[in-house]
């Protein structure tokens, strides 16, 4: 039974996951943290929001009928849109291949987040997996929600791409808070040397203070999971990716529990 009764008593928490760099795995944790969150109890609702290379769907093995295009071309209606793959986690899907999607101007952008916004109170918290880059819609949909989660690895690339996203949405968007989840590490310890690395670079010459979110060790279940479109949590729960990823979602459960407002917002679009 799919659990869709009933709207949000206050405003759902949102939350988006991007990188500078792609092949960061950034998809893979969005779509696992989704699965732990909902078996905490918790209703969650996966956007896919990279709008013209969606990958979502296909992580997951799903079969789409309507996508975010087909809601702004053709008034879709929304919650229709919302593939339910567990009684309490929903997939917002969008297309791939389209690039006049990936590049929405700002009357789009509006139209998206009345959307985003009808959709969401059905939800306890809400992740989106963004495109990698420094693209429009990236830095619209890192504006809307309240929680910035910086994916990357300990691959250089990956750091200084990750640092020209906080440096572009601090600079420009008066984004103030980050939250780094350090993919594809040997360990803590090498997790820790990434996170306080960008975090000294980012205090020196953005006066930020990065927040440290943790983790997740290289897994041989993760890319399994990849390759037999289904979640590595699900499969291999017991494995190191997996118990690194419980632990986790269990902030971001803290972030959802109830609060007497909403949570803070910042930049030129709030949610």
């Amino acid at each position: 039974m799919v659990e869709t009764t009933g709207r949000n008593a206050s405003r759902p928490v949102t939350a988006c996951l991007s990188s500078g760099k792609g092949g960061v795995g950034k998809t893979s944790l969005t779509v696992n943290l989704a699965y732990a969150l909902a078996q905490k109890g918790l209703r969650v609702l996966i956007v896919d929001g990279d709008l013209g290379l969606a990958n979502v769907d296909v992580l997951l093995g799903l079969q789409v009928k309507t996508t975010i295009r087909d809601i702004l071309d053709r008034g879709a209606d929304p919650l229709e849109a919302v593939i339910y793959v567990e009684p309490r986690l929903g997939v917002l899907p969008s297309s791939s291949g389209v690039p006049d999607l990936a590049n929405l101007g700002p009357q789009d952008h509006h139209e998206l987040g009345e959307i985003l916004k009808d959709i969401c109170c059905h939800f306890d918290i809400v992740l989106v997996d963004t495109a990698a880059g420094i693209g429009s819609s990236v830095l619209w949909f890192n504006t809307f929600v309240d929680y910035n989660i910086l994916v990357l690895t300990p691959d250089p690339t990956a750091m200084t791409d990750a640092y020209a996203l906080i440096k572009v949405l601090s600079r420009d968007y008066r984004r103030q808070n980050f939250h780094l989840l350090v993919n594809q590490v040997k360990n803590e310890a090498e997790a820790r040397q990434v996170y306080e690395h960008l975090s000294r670079v980012a205090s020196h010459f953005l006066n930020l203070n990065l927040d440290y979110l943790g983790g997740v060790p290289r897994d041989a279940s993760v890319s399994q999971g990849v390759r037999n479109q289904v979640p590595f949590i699900k499969v291999a729960p017991q494995s190191k990716a997996a118990l690194t990823l419980f632990r986790h979602a269990e902030r971001l459960r803290r972030w959802a529990s109830p609060r007497p407002g909403a949570h803070k917002t910042a930049g030129k679009a709030g949610g």
